[in-house]
């Protein structure tokens, strides 16, 4: 199994959902106009799955409006909806090579940008197996005092976000896969993926992300934002 990338043969998107009617429909817009764009870059058309994760709300009315994938899940736990995507990619993808199988992943409050699959193919095309971007807090919903604090803090070094990355199957078999975490399971995959010898950069694209300060679970990046706010250089 390689711990590089080669030029992606298929790209799949996968978008955990746990009762995100309000945002998920702009979110799935977004990546749609990412799929057009990289197929007019490369050839290469994208398909999208989402994973509507113990939903109560129309999260599933909004996804039917779309042309996507859905995959049902009762965990109400993000790792295991993010395991849950990439199985259905495997499945999908069964019979290709593993490093020619790329996950692009981001979260159902956030907003990607056009060339978010153009450059994370680039950076696959030069041999990246795990793509770990960056995101920003929406401008239209954040404090700009908020936003300087994130911007000083998040100007150099990795910072991982479930909201922004992207790899191969390759990679996410050499990780480990996903864990039933609540949080942080993007943090343990990373980790894993590099310490198993995945070639891995920070340059994506960014993609912006909900700015609320009360998320769905008690900590994640509300939880990080909330501290953030309650920092005196926030004030």
């Amino acid at each position: 199994m390689s711990l590089d990338a080669a030029a992606p043969e298929v790209v799949h998107v996968v978008v955990p959902v746990h009762d995100e009617e309000q945002r998920l429909g702009r979110c799935l817009t977004a990546i749609e106009q990412a799929v057009i764009r990289l197929h007019q870059a490369t050839g290469i058309g994208a398909r999208i799955t989402v994973v509507l994760d113990r939903c109560r709300d129309g999260s599933a009315a909004v996804a039917a409006r779309h042309d996507v994938d859905t995959v049902i899940s009762g965990a109400g736990c993000v790792g295991v909806a993010r395991e849950a995507g990439v199985d259905r990619v495997a499945r999908l993808a069964r019979g290709r090579e593993h490093d020619r199988v790329w996950v692009a992943m981001t979260d159902a409050d956030c907003l990607v940008g056009p060339g978010w699959l153009v450059r994370q193919h680039v950076l696959a095309s030069d041999g990246f197996a795990l793509v770990v971007g960056r995101v920003r807090p929406d401008p239209d919903e954040i404090d700009p005092a908020l936003a300087r604090s994130w911007d000083d803090r998040h100007r150099d070094g990795l910072h991982v976000h479930g909201a922004n990355l992207g790899f191969t199957l390759a990679a996410h078999r050499l990780a480990g896969g996903f864990s039933a975490l609540d949080e942080h399971e993007d943090v343990v995959f990373v980790r894993s993926a590099i310490a198993a010898g995945c070639r891995w950069t920070n340059q994506g694209s960014r993609v912006r992300t909900s700015a609320r300060l009360r998320g769905r679970t008690n900590g994640g990046f509300a939880g990080y934002l909330r501290d953030l706010a309650a920092a005196p250089e926030a004030g």
